[in-house]
């Protein structure tokens, strides 16, 4: 099958475009794993469909690197929001539908054309924030737990993430965890991501939750955050 795609990436979040506008394109699971292989496929930690929307710019389906499709993935958004700029599918304002509802994106600059945009994203407002100890709880278009750390530089994500992904809220399919670390700088977040089963680069809807926790437990509405991307 010849499939033509786009490969973007949010802040080392990459991710595989499909454009489902002008043809319509149905993958299996199993196509889905196989192009997201970083061995033997393309390589990315998700793919992204394209889709048409009746009210707005267009309509954004995600599928995790597992061939699973996942709920809202920010740095996905910002990606798919750029591409459709670039293609000439919206303006640099434009809405779209995703998984947890409509979205408003911005590309307030382009850095590089053709290549590199500033794009920004309104995410959808979070209804409440559970805690169980010291793990806080909450979705922010998909379902994240934020645990605040010390040196999370050198901990073990991967390890460490999976044992909490699979026991913590097995309600919603288990939890994106996000490990913490604040310093006079701001937040230090590393992200395990569910359905990636892995540590990526960086979680927009990650880093959403680990600043809206921090505004919580430190009263600090704005936060400098630093991924590894």
């Amino acid at each position: 099958m010849n499939l033509p795609f786009y490969k973007f990436h949010g802040n080392g979040n990459d991710f595989i475009l499909v454009d489902s506008l002008s043809q319509s394109v149905n993958l299996t699971d199993s196509q889905i794993r196989r192009v997201c292989h970083r061995r033997f496929g393309v390589g990315a930690d998700g793919l992204i469909l394209v889709l048409p929307s009746i009210e707005h710019a267009f309509t954004m389906k995600y599928y995790n690197s597992d061939g699973l499709e996942g709920t809202m993935c920010g740095n996905g958004g910002r990606c798919v929001a750029a591409f459709a700029f670039m293609r000439g599918y919206a303006t640099g304002t434009l809405s779209f539908d995703a998984f947890d509802g409509v979205h408003q994106a911005v590309v307030e600059r382009v850095i590089k054309p053709g290549s590199e945009w500033f794009v920004s994203l309104q995410m959808q407002d979070v209804k409440h924030v559970d805690r169980d100890g010291d793990d806080f709880f909450l979705n922010t278009g998909s379902p994240h737990l934020v645990k605040f750390v010390n040196n999370v530089r050198s901990l073990d994500v991967c390890t460490l993430g999976k044992q909490i992904r699979y026991n913590k809220r097995p309600d919603v399919g288990g939890v994106n965890v996000n490990f913490v670390e604040v310093s006079p700088e701001g937040l230090f977040v590393r992200t395990y991501e569910r359905g990636v089963e892995d540590e990526t680069l960086s979680c927009g809807t990650g880093v959403t939750a680990a600043a809206i926790v921090a505004g919580l437990k430190f009263g600090e509405n704005s936060w400098k955050i630093e991924t590894p991307g």
